[in-house]
């Protein structure tokens, strides 16, 4: 029991036991320094300067650039880059996918894939009817003098004047021969006329310009709306020199004949007329030759 009462006495006396750590100049022997020193403050000073210098390196390897230097961390700059990327990459990629249905859609309208929508015409008269038969058409006091003043103005309209009843006469778009006729039975309801590239086709009467675009069929194709429900068409051109819109007169260039579009067998014109929405055979008012 002695022996055990005994160590950790023993173990305290050289826990606190006191040394002098002197500093001596080596050549006097001359005391420069001198520290009163336990084994405790030993201890407890080396696990003070052992935490500090942990905390110390963790702050240097958080908070500071040092830390991108040790494998594992990465650059603040590279994730905020790389983030960037990540939204550019995203955007790209749906501009891409839109485009791609752009360009598709384009496609098919140039190789003239595009598929005809049915619609229930019934339906549809009924729906206007009933929105018809919902609205009050009497006439009000600012709708007449409107009238009134419309009526005035069509009595100097160029085609009322110009396209009369007793004086409406078609216009030859080109002169040449034709290669094949109007023919109902086969759905062709034009006429093919030969003529030289680049011949000038000019109306074949006074109207306005309702379409002037370019088909993949077709070629470069202009329509003309004419008084008592008249349209012509002209197919195939080399170019157009009027526009959707325009005013033309009988007789004025509107287009220059060619041989565009996927249907065309050579330099030709493709006319054709209707008459509210009925084909009629162009060569019965009209001399090609």
């Amino acid at each position: 029991m002695k022996e055990k009462k005994k160590k950790p006495k023993k173990i305290k006396r050289k826990l606190l036991d006191k040394y002098r750590l002197l500093i001596l100049n080596e050549l006097t022997f001359e005391e420069r320094l001198s520290f009163k020193l336990t084994r405790l403050n030993v201890f407890v000073l080396c696990s003070l300067l052992a935490v500090f210098l942990i905390s110390l390196t963790y702050l240097l390897i958080a908070f500071t650039p040092l830390r991108e230097y040790i494998p594992g961390y990465s650059s603040t700059a590279l994730k905020k880059q790389a983030t960037e990327l990540n939204y550019k990459t995203d955007s790209l990629q749906q501009v891409i996918a839109m485009n791609e249905l752009y360009y598709t859609s384009i496609k098919k309208v140039l190789k003239g894939d595009m598929s005809a929508d049915d619609f229930n015409k019934d339906s549809i008269v009924e729906a206007v009817k009933l929105e018809a038969s919902e609205v009050d058409l009497n006439p009000n006091a600012e709708d007449s003098l409107l009238r009134e003043k419309v009526d005035k103005e069509d009595k100097y309209n160029l085609f009322e004047s110009a396209t009369s009843a007793s004086n409406f006469v078609l216009f030859p778009p080109v002169n040449g021969t034709i290669s094949e006729a109007y023919n109902a039975k086969e759905k062709h309801f034009a006429v093919d006329v030969v003529v030289a590239k680049d011949t000038p086709v000019k109306s074949t009467a006074d109207g306005i310009v309702i379409f002037s675009e370019w088909t993949a069929s077709t070629g470069y194709v202009i329509i003309i709306e004419h008084s008592y429900g008249l349209i012509s068409i002209y197919k195939h051109n080399a170019s157009l020199t009027k526009e959707q819109g325009d005013l033309v007169k009988a007789g004025e260039v509107i287009a220059t004949a060619g041989n565009t579009g996927e249907l065309t067998t050579g330099p030709h014109l493709h006319f054709e007329l209707w008459n509210d929405g009925y084909p009629i055979n162009p060569t019965n008012f009209i001399d090609f030759k």
